[in-house]
């Protein structure tokens, strides 16, 4: 599967001009014009890496970026700016993004940077989860046992895949088309109701009071979200 890079950038040309050079390096490039609506794609999207000007209609590209992180979203972060003051690269470095590159930039720089980016970020990524307790319950994952109170409980596979990816980024917000990505792999036919279904699948196999569960929690407008005790 390609890499996702979105792109939330007002400059019609430059965005014309990124748009073809991330694609022509195999990368599936969405864009936002403004601040508010790159923050919401960002937030509720499955991307692997933003590119966000900082100048942006609406919302600052500095805002934006504050917002994903205090929101869990660890997606890699290029900041773009016209402006060359040091001050600025270190309010943007400590809000949460990764790099920051200066306009006018060399093309040839940018996709080493993005390259740099998503090498660190699978380096980086979440490690594997082989066995979780929360309450009652105990997963195996590598055997595929899962057991209540002591008890067999039998996962068909996606619901294991689907415990396991939001164990594994307990605490955070997952989003339906994040699942979709990576625990589905946006496989035909399959929509956001197909997660819902899964997770009530869940909720009613593990929770000791489905209609209001203690660890599967609902996001309302934003996904779901793995709370341990």
């Amino acid at each position: 599967m390609s890499r996702r890079i979105l792109l939330v950038e007002d400059e019609p040309g430059l965005v014309l001009t990124i748009s073809d050079l991330l694609a022509a390096e195999g990368y599936q490039v969405e864009t936002a014009a403004d601040g508010p609506t790159g923050l919401a794609r960002a937030a509720n999207e499955a991307f692997d890496l933003a590119i966000l000007d900082v100048m942006l209609p609406g919302k600052n590209g500095f805002e934006v970026c504050r917002e994903l992180r205090q929101q869990g979203r660890d997606l890699a972060v290029l900041m773009l700016t016209a402006k060359t003051q040091i001050v600025d690269r270190v309010v943007g470095l400590k809000l949460g993004a990764d790099d920051y590159l200066t306009k006018p930039f060399d093309p040839a720089e940018l996709l080493a940077r993005i390259e740099a980016l998503l090498r660190r970020a699978r380096k980086e990524s979440l490690p594997r989860v082989l066995r979780f307790r929360f309450g009652n319950v105990a997963v195996d994952f590598e055997s595929g046992e899962v057991r209540k109170e002591g008890l067999p409980v039998t996962l068909a596979s996606k619901e294991l895949q689907l415990l396991r990816y939001l164990i594994e980024r307990r605490g955070k917000v997952v989003s339906r088309d994040e699942l979709l990505a990576h625990v589905w792999e946006y496989q035909t036919g399959v929509s956001s109701r197909t997660i819902d279904v899964h997770v009530a699948w869940l909720r009613q196999k593990l929770e000791d009071y489905p209609q209001t569960p203690k660890y599967i929690h609902t996001v309302r407008g934003m996904g779901y979200r793995f709370s341990p005790e």
